[in-house]
């Protein structure tokens, strides 16, 4: 009978116990870590919060971002710098003005009780006047003044109580407040008492003004400096954003330089080659197509001429039909081909727009109700937005019996809104639509006439004004067409 062997690979007793313990520590580290995050959360969200709202009142701007990343650590430091400077001048030098008053008054207070035969106090008088610039008199009076309220976070009033309480050790009264030019200053003596008078200047630093001239100063042109620099960085940064902007939307690009800094100079460079890649693509497109639309015609006119010979017949007719349609299919594929790209932008009166697009459709048989509000003018590529408008208008009518086109221009924007009455289109398939050569067989299919072409050609136009078209279930109960661009 053979022994029984052990299972393979199986942990050792000391194995699986310090697996054992390393858990049990893990799991109280995490537990740990659990509790503190619990203990910690209501304590750092209020600062999350606060910063927060910090983060959401800051500039957005390139050019206000950047003069505060220049001026902030800038005013900190002058901050910082004032107060430490300020702080520690103040408490040295009027510390050390303090002390030497104080010890003046000492000697004076020593030289009256040494010679008493000064009685009137003529000579000491003279001393201090002549000598220590302080103007002394006496007081037959013993008694001091109740004390005042002192001064809130005055140094000068400190400093000059603890010099006198520790270098003269007498019952004293001060008044630093009541005379903005001169210090009071009473010290009781055995049978009367000494009143001195000094300049505030022989007491506090009063030079103060210096520096916080000298500071402003600097501070001011470095930051006029930093003004002026950083606008002539930004500037073409800006000029850049809108040249841009302006190539989106279709409007001529004037005024854009390179200049600036080197990566500034870099993105224009890439900015105009890539506007010339896109104008030249366009114009060889156009090219190409126009070439292929004037074979086409060629050969539609011989159809034509040749269809004009034959008698006449009900084939030959559908035949005629057939190829008037291929020509407006023709012009429909240029139309969206060229997107009218050769033409300028310029002010527009978008109203006048609207209502000859209403009077169009009213000669062919449809009632559209226009109206607009707003300021009329708008800088589009004539030809291209009427077209756009004219397109969303005929689509409407071709489903629809009743009707209306509504303009509004505010805040920066022209809106034009097309609602119709028709059969609408379903939410799934309104993105779909704009695909061109797209129908829908339902309802919107070749036999009710359009080349599938319509929307996207409008959508089109309008993302070249930098606006766009979606499509929304209109409040008549069939389809809105919602025409938004940059006023």
């Amino acid at each position: 009978m053979s022994p029984v062997e052990p299972p393979p690979n199986r942990p050792t007793l000391p194995t699986r116990l310090a697996n054992a313990v390393g858990g049990a520590i893990w799991r109280g580290v995490i537990g740990f870590l659990e509790g503190l995050g619990q203990l910690v959360e209501p304590v750092f969200r209020p600062v999350e919060l606060a910063l927060t709202a910090i983060a959401d009142r800051m500039p957005k701007g390139l050019y206000a971002r950047a003069l505060l990343i220049v001026v902030l650590p800038m005013v900190i430091l002058q901050a910082v710098l004032t107060y430490v400077f300020m702080e520690r001048h103040w408490q040295l030098v009027t510390s050390r003005l303090s002390e030497a008053l104080t010890r003046d008054i000492a000697a004076l207070i020593l030289v009256a009780e040494a010679y008493p035969q000064d009685s009137e106090g003529e000579m000491l008088t003279r001393i201090a006047r002549e000598s220590l610039n302080l103007s002394v008199g006496f007081l037959p009076d013993g008694s001091l003044p109740p004390l005042g309220p002192k001064p809130f976070l005055s140094l000068l009033d400190n400093e000059l109580s603890n010099n006198i309480a520790q270098i003269i050790k007498r019952p004293f009264w001060i008044d630093t407040v009541g005379r903005s030019d001169l210090v009071e200053i009473r010290i009781q003596m055995k049978d009367r008492t000494l009143r001195v008078f000094a300049r505030r200047s022989q007491t506090y630093a009063s030079n103060w003004h210096i520096f916080i001239a000298w500071m402003v100063g600097t501070s001011s042109v470095l930051l006029i400096v930093a003004i002026l620099f950083l606008r002539n960085q930004i500037r073409p940064m800006q000029q850049l954003a809108a040249a841009a902007d302006s190539f989106g939307k279709g409007r001529p690009v004037e005024g854009l330089r390179i200049r600036g800094a080197r990566e500034v100079r870099q993105a224009t460079e890439a900015f105009f080659q890539m506007r010339r890649r896109i104008e030249r693509q366009i114009e060889q497109r156009t090219s190409m197509l126009a070439g292929v639309s004037h074979d086409l015609r060629t050969v539609l006119t011989r159809f034509k001429l040749q269809l004009a010979l034959m008698p006449a017949s009900p084939e030959i007719e559908e035949l005629a039909r057939d190829v008037e349609e291929m020509q407006a299919m023709v012009e429909a594929y240029m139309a969206f081909a060229r997107g009218d790209g050769d033409e300028d932008a310029q002010p527009t009166d978008i109203a006048a727009m609207l209502t000859s697009i209403g009077a169009e459709a009213d000669r062919a048989g449809f009632e559209v109700a226009v109206s607009f509000e707003g300021p009329v003018e708008s800088t589009v590529r004539p030809g291209a937005f009427k077209r756009c408008i004219g397109n969303l208008v005929g689509n409407a009518c071709r489903y629809g019996e009743k009707v209306t086109a509504a303009g509004r221009h505010a805040q920066g924007w022209l809106t034009i809104t097309v609602d119709d009455d028709g059969p609408g289109i379903p939410e799934d398939e309104r993105e779909n639509v704009f695909k061109p050569f797209y129908r829908l067989d339902a309802a919107r299919n070749q036999d009710e006439g359009g080349t599938g072409l319509g929307l996207a050609i409008a959508r089109d136009i309008a993302r070249s004004h930098g606006g766009d078209v979606r499509l929304e279930t209109s409040p008549m109960g069939g389809l809105r067409c919602v025409l938004r661009i940059p006023g």
